[in-house]
């Protein structure tokens, strides 16, 4: 029989093999094909290069069935005598919410604030990708600087609309404007979802250089949180000469390394980070449980998307209770202790039923919860992209609710150009749709102070 002590020196072998790999090894660039296809393949034939307008409409049979659905709805269980949301969404809240949702909830209103903002479609690789763009009217001795916004799951440009207005303001303190660019990721609301698989992270970013190419723009700035970062970062890292800067709300960035350090600071802390932000990772096991109790989600949707997407496209009053719990969570994770989620702290009831309602009119859950499926695999982690480093200029903004924090020296082993680090003392991972306003002035002094850094190293933007 195998000793307990061999066991034991086999899985210390077996750390310090993968962390040596991970300390040594040499991470080539993937191979990048720029046309890869995604849609059916009858569309190669005759491929439609135009950028044609768009508009959300919510019509009368869509309304009529919806409403239909949310009446019908069965009895919710009732829920446990001293339980608020501990054990998912709320039931008895719920009930509000589908009741205002059936009854309260202005279709007619909320299409024409949805449809505030001019909106796209254009063609990238055989799939209709859907996008808002806005810029300034006025734009006189001003540089209009192009930026690229990216959203997470389970978001929706909608997500940005209260901070959009902040970010094309002209300011007399500011040589330029930014013209937002903020997509649908593909199989998300109105952007068509692949007809294979593979369309991870790193294949998106492909289809959002070349949505900027088709827009006419060989340089630009990103912005990304959540799913929103991951291929952001894929972006930045395939074409740093294109990518002038980048801005994250969510930075992630693991390796075996960084792995390594997290757990040493689990003796000393101090040997890792700064104190005022210690609290954020350690103790590492009140991190690990937060993360045991809240990724049950996260694993279905990496290896069962289609099952749960079946049971959530069929039911607004679950897709409702399944989105809004995660925007809950996400927000604060204290709020699980209140019946209410906490969610009326920070959002309105229809600022998130419109997000609820993009994925319910287009059934597009499924395809968007496949993204964990393309990410969390074999072929993805293989490339190893957190490992190859990439110059461009890089400001993270690290709220006290993100899911990881990191602190800069780590965060330069990816991005040597880290130029500045904001630590928002509070706030949550849909930080945009939570504070529009810090978050549209944090991502602005970031595209300033990129701004200025390139004019010292004698760099250009446009």
């Amino acid at each position: 029989m195998v000793s307990v002590k061999f066991i034991v020196l086999l899985i210390i072998a077996g750390i310090v093999s993968y962390i040596s790999y991970g300390l040594f090894a040499t991470v080539p660039l993937p191979d990048i094909d720029l046309e890869e296809w995604w849609g059916p393949e009858e569309l190669k034939l005759k491929q439609d290069t135009s950028i044609r307008p768009f508009r959300v409409n919510f019509t009368e049979p869509v309304i009529k069935d919806l409403k239909y659905r949310l009446r019908s709805l069965r009895p919710l269980p009732q829920t446990l005598k001293g339980i608020n949301s501990e054990y998912g969404f709320n039931s008895k809240e719920l009930d509000n919410w589908v009741k205002y949702w059936a009854e309260k909830y202005d279709f007619g209103e909320r299409e024409k604030y949805i449809n505030q903002f001019p909106q796209y479609k254009t063609n990238i690789q055989g799939l209709d990708i859907h996008f808002v763009r806005v810029k300034a009217k006025d734009t006189a001795n001003k540089e209009v600087i192009p930026l690229l916004i990216l959203h997470g799951w389970p978001g929706t440009p909608l997500e940005f609309y209260d901070a959009i207005r902040d970010l094309i303001a002209v300011s007399k303190d500011r040589d330029y404007v930014l013209e937002v660019i903020a997509p649908s990721l593909p199989g998300y609301g109105f952007s068509d979802a692949a007809i294979r698989p593979g369309l991870g992270p790193d294949k998106m970013a492909i289809i959002f250089r070349n949505l900027m190419h088709r827009l006419g723009y060989k340089k630009y700035y990103l912005q990304g949180g959540d799913f929103g970062a991951i291929t952001a970062s894929n972006m930045a890292t395939f074409f740093p000469n294109e990518v002038l800067g980048y801005h994250s709300n969510a930075v992630y960035v693991h390796t075996p390394l960084i792995f390594f350090i997290t757990l040493l600071g689990s003796i000393y802390p101090p040997m890792v980070m700064r104190a005022d932000v210690v609290d954020r990772v350690y103790p590492l096991s009140k991190l690990l449980t937060l993360y045991l109790e809240e990724s049950g989600y996260f694993h279905l949707q990496a290896t069962k998307p289609d099952t749960v997407g079946v049971a959530l496209s069929d039911s607004p009053a679950g897709l409702a209770a399944y989105m809004l719990e995660k925007i809950s969570i996400g927000t604060r994770f204290e709020h699980k202790y209140l019946a209410d989620g906490g969610l009326p702290m920070f959002y309105t009831k229809d600022q998130l039923l419109d997000n609820i309602m993009v994925y319910w009119i287009t059934n597009s859950m499924t395809s968007a919860m496949r993204i964990y499926s393309e990410t969390f695999n074999k072929r993805y982690v293989g490339l190893r992209m957190n490992d190859i480093p990439t110059p461009v200029p890089v400001c993270v903004m690290q709220t006290r609710c993100e899911v990881t924090y990191l602190p800069p020296w780590l965060i330069r082993l990816k991005y040597p150009n880290l130029l500045n680090e904001s630590v928002v003392p509070d706030g949550g991972h849909f930080i945009a749709m939570e504070a529009p306003k810090l978050f549209a002035r944090d991502l602005l002094e970031a595209v300033s102070t990129i701004r200025e850094w390139r004019r010292s190293k004698g760099r250009t933007e446009l």
